[in-house]
């Protein structure tokens, strides 16, 4: 895999595949979305990438704090990732990535589902 240089924060979202193809390969699909969470903390503990397992977000109306919802993964505090095991990603999945993105002040998402037969990565900026 090469990494795009010109796709911000690209050197950590080339570990975050590699380390999503592992999983996928050694798990396959089929399995429950905690499953592939934990089993791809592993992975990238053991490839030395820093991070945060189900990490709070605060949601906000107004300026006004409303309740905080969880990311599966805030990764180098950079990168966001989402965990999806279904058969096929939607536009929810899709607008919920982009609302924890803009809640957190982050820039960068994947969304990941181990669900399907073929990995599917879809990466977000906002």
């Amino acid at each position: 895999m090469v990494v795009n240089k010109n796709y911000l924060y690209s050197d950590i979202t080339d570990k975050i595949i590699k380390a999503a193809l592992s999983v996928h390969n050694r798990l396959g699909p089929g399995l429950v979305e905690k499953l592939y969470q934990r089993a791809l903390k592993i992975e990238l503990s053991n490839n030395g990438v820093r991070s945060q397992r189900e990490k709070k977000i605060e949601m906000r109306y107004d300026g006004v704090n409303i309740g905080f919802d969880k990311v599966d993964f805030d990764v180098e505090n950079k990168v966001l990732v989402e965990i999806k095991a279904v058969i096929e990603l939607n536009e929810i999945h899709r607008a919920q990535m982009i609302s924890y993105l803009k809640s957190s002040g982050r820039r960068v998402g994947l969304l990941i589902n181990f669900g399907a037969i073929k990995l599917t990565i879809k990466r977000l900026i906002v």
